[in-house]
């Protein structure tokens, strides 16, 4: 077992619990945005169909994945300062990509919005691509956090 030293102490396990939990359930939620995005995108603009998964989209950004993001970012940071920044670059790297990895976010909370004008920025394709990217951050972010491969 690992031995942590650092201002959480004792909670250091308690906060790294809590951290994959928040992360779980932020994947979960960035896997469904782009699949309800493809889903909602053949709709017609303005009909019952589209409204009602605008309710479904904003439900899951705002009761789901906003909040796990918010979560995600806090705990994990408090367990980098924890464990500190200096010789472990595999920290940098993965921060960096989470970092990406919100503005894909954000991008796509913009998107949900501009469907939900009844606007069609990105083609049903193209989400149907974007909807693959959390499955690649998934492998990139656990492989450093497991291996930390430097």
């Amino acid at each position: 077992m690992e031995s942590w030293v650092g201002w959480l102490g004792g909670a250091h396990l308690w906060v790294r619990a809590f951290h994959v939990v928040f992360v779980i359930f932020w994947m979960a939620g960035m896997f469904m945005l782009p699949r309800y995005l493809v889903y909602q995108h053949p709709t017609t603009p303005g009909s019952s169909e589209e409204a009602l998964w605008n309710t479904r989209i904003e439900r899951l950004r705002k009761i789901i994945v906003g909040p796990a993001m918010v979560m995600v970012w806090a705990l994990g940071l408090a367990l980098a300062f924890n464990i500190g920044f200096a010789g472990n670059l595999w920290l940098w790297v993965k921060l960096a990509v989470v970092f990406l990895f919100s503005g894909f976010h954000g991008w796509l909370v913009g998107v949900s919005k501009k469907m939900a004008r009844g606007e069609r920025p990105v083609s049903e394709r193209g989400l149907r691509m974007l909807n693959e990217l959390p499955s690649l951050v998934v492998i990139v972010v656990v492989l450093l956090a497991v291996v930390r491969p430097f």
